[in-house]
């Protein structure tokens, strides 16, 4: 991939921001046919044409005020934000270059300029907000040449996008993502994992926390989003982006300037083969990033603001920037609890039956779930054999059908794992058979990338167990997107460091808690995450050790419980063997009283990296939740959620003894009312969890 040379002559900034830098607003390419150190591509810039149509500044203010957006274009196309007044980026450049050597966004000439202010009312059923209503001043800039940049301020975010309206198809070189900081703020960013392919990650990296100067000495790694900014006194930013459909998704990388992150798009896979667990991946890159249709829009790149810790995890600007569903009837599709064999090796015990991937295994989940009004019954890797062309042949001792009909008998579906590609090889004929039999939908595993391939058959496969009324959940998968709202059967995605990295990463490696206080802030803003909770053997810090087939978490019990009201998980797990539930029933129904679907969210009180408190509502009923990292803390929960009368509160919290055996735990009944607070003491790697119920 070669840079088109272009020259730049002289720099320009907006009116409410100052230049950054030395204004050269270099882009830096990645360029591979094979695998190399992303220090190899520093060289390549972008540079900005002689000639040059005359400058143009366009503002645009959030429906508050608070976050104003500057945009000039002419020999470049240059936006900036600005909160309260204080420029928080600077000026960053828009660009994409064409295979035909355009440059879209250099050189530019508005045709026309629009606003528009516009409200809409999004109905979301299994999303954090049942339903809400998304605010946004809109620019339009629409330059000759067939294409346009569009723009959104929202009081939750600032967003653009390409689009275009050529007839023909079109090659995308390159695209130029630039997030250009204002000052050395310090950021939590993911990096992907050391491969020998820079593209290939499962997105699953703990996260670091860093000036934004620190970024550029991570030389041999790219990272990806989202990537949280730390405005301090102004709040927060958190960069991603929305609605990737038949395009890459973005990784990111130091820039050109002190204090900059450029993006970097994988390229098309020229050449893949498929690995012995029958996944996907490329052994060879082409030189573009997208090969695609000339009547279309472009992924979103976002900017979300946060004005406080509080407003991050529910932030709406991923999910209402997507493209509306693509489902008429999306009452068939139900969240939920499952019951989960991986996590726990299949194991079950005190039965007259060998346990293993078996049908009397999952005969006895079943029955479990049916006990404690559990939904599903997840079978996980190994009712087929893994690296096989086909998932019409499951193994000789496991009878899919039958499950379906005994867990039919009591009111239990079935969901099957599968490697991603052995379903999207045969999806229609697969899905077909399975949701004859009722199985309720598909765990898909090991994408690990994120390029315009792969981005498609995600599409393929939501819009495939769609058309049979199937669920579906991704795993080895990048962050969302939005694609929930697009097709509403996409019920969750992995993507986060969970739970199940305690099977192999030792203490020394992974700080489970401080982790867990992270990522709502992070992560679970661009939408729900399969962390796959519920471990019933608890360890302190000193106590832990990553035991594969007895895996045991982090932290304490009630840090545990807390999970399922403090996370988004519309499908959620009981990730245990359920013969430990069963010797726990007291954990076991306090866990299966928590919906995994509510109505209303709001985060009562927390700081990224250190605790959070969180409140749901579902059918009148408030669920709350609350997590520390291995720092104890006492919190107090102000009840003022709450509607009048007097209220029930069952606390689930953790036992005296909690710092020494992490299981220890108590249970409470309180009264509340809206003006009552509740304090609550959490053990280091504790928590809390409280459902409320009206008494009159």
């Amino acid at each position: 991939m070669h840079p088109v040379p272009l020259r730049r002559t002289q720099s320009r900034t907006c009116s409410n921001c100052a230049e950054a830098g030395d204004g050269r607003m270099k882009f830096n390419p990645m360029k591979t046919k094979t695998f190399f150190s992303i220090v190899a591509v520093a060289a390549a810039a972008w540079f900005v044409p002689a000639s040059a149509a005359a400058p143009r500044e366009f503002n645009l203010s959030s429906p508050d005020g608070r976050l104003a957006l500057c945009v000039t274009t002419g020999e470049t196309t240059l936006y900036s934000l600005s909160v309260d007044g204080e420029c928080v980026l600077a000026p960053s450049r828009i660009a994409m270059r064409l295979a035909d050597g355009r440059v879209l966004g250099d050189r530019t000439r508005v045709s026309k300029a629009s606003t528009r202010r516009a409200a809409e009312h999004i109905v979301a059923p299994l999303y954090r907000q049942r339903e809400f209503t998304a605010e946004y001043n809109g620019l339009d800039l629409r330059m000759s040449g067939g294409y346009g940049i569009e723009f959104r301020a929202y009081d939750d975010g600032v967003a653009y996008r390409f689009y275009s309206s050529s007839a023909d198809s079109l090659t995308v070189a390159e695209e130029c993502v630039e997030f250009n900081m204002a000052g050395d703020y310090p950021v939590i960013i993911p990096y992907a994992d050391r491969r020998p392919d820079i593209y290939e990650s499962s997105f699953e990296s703990q996260y670091t926390f860093e000036p934004a100067s620190a970024v550029r000495t991570h030389t041999d790694r790219l990272a990806f989003m989202p990537a949280a900014v730390d405005l301090g006194s102004r709040g927060w930013l958190l960069l991603t982006e929305a609605d990737v459909e038949d395009y890459p998704g973005l990784f990111v990388a130091a820039g050109s300037l002190p204090y900059s992150l450029r993006g970097v798009h994988p390229p098309v896979p020229a050449e893949t083969r498929i690995t012995g667990s029958g996944s996907k991946r490329p052994v060879a890159y082409g030189d573009f990033i997208a090969r695609t249709g000339g009547r279309r829009t472009f992924p979103w790149r976002v900017a979300a603001y946060a004005a406080d810790d509080r407003q991050l995890p529910v932030n709406n600007m991923v999910f209402q920037l997507a493209a509306p569903s693509r489902i008429a009837d999306t009452g068939w599709i139900r969240g939920g609890r499952s019951t989960w064999d991986w996590w726990n090796g299949a194991r079950v015990f005190g039965v007259d039956f060998r346990a293993g991937i078996n049908t009397r295994t999952y005969m006895y989940h079943i029955d479990f779930a049916a006990r404690f009004g559990i939904e599903y019954v997840l079978i996980d890797d190994g009712w087929y054999r893994r690296g096989e062309t086909t998932l019409f042949e499951p193994v000789e001792d496991i009878d899919i059908e039958a499950l379906c009909r005994y867990g039919e008998q009591k009111g239990v579906r079935i969901i099957l794992w599968a490697v991603g590609n052995a379903l999207l090889s045969e999806a229609e004929s697969v899905c077909g058979r399975y949701a004859a039999m009722g199985v309720a939908g598909f765990k898909v595993d090991f994408f690990d990338a994120q390029d315009q391939l792969l981005v498609r058959d995600i599409y393929a496969l939501a819009e495939a167990t769609a058309r049979h009324r199937l669920l579906i959940d991704f795993h080895g998968m990048y962050k969302p997107t939005g694609l929930s709202r697009t097709w509403p059967n996409v019920v969750n995605y992995e993507g986060v460091f969970g739970l199940e990295q305690m099977k192999w990463t030792d203490r020394d490696r992974a700080d489970m808690p401080l982790n867990d206080v992270t990522i709502p802030f992070v992560r679970m803003a661009a939408g729900p995450m399969d962390y796959t909770q519920g471990a019933m053997i608890n360890a302190s810090k000193a106590d832990f050790r990553a035991v594969d087939k007895r895996p045991m978490s982090q932290g304490t019990r009630a840090h545990q419980v807390a999970m399922y009201v403090v996370y988004d998980s519309p499908l959620v797990m009981l990730c245990d063997s359920p013969s430990h539930y069963l010797r726990e029933q007291e954990t076991t129904r306090f866990i299966c009283d928590i919906p995994s679907v509510f109505d209303r969210t709001q985060v009562l009180d927390g700081r990224v990296g250190e605790y959070i408190v969180t409140a749901r509502e579902r059918d009148g009923a408030w669920y709350v939740g609350g997590m520390t990292s291995w720092q104890p803390r006492t919190v107090g929960v102000d009840c003022s959620f709450l509607g009048e009368g007097e209220w029930e509160v069952r606390l689930f919290r953790d036992g005296v003894n909690s710092d020494l055996s992490a299981e220890d735990y108590r249970i409470e009944t309180l009264r509340a009312g809206c003006g009552s607070r509740i304090d609550v003491g959490m053990a280091p790697g504790g928590g809390f969890a409280a459902i409320f119920t009206r008494l009159r």
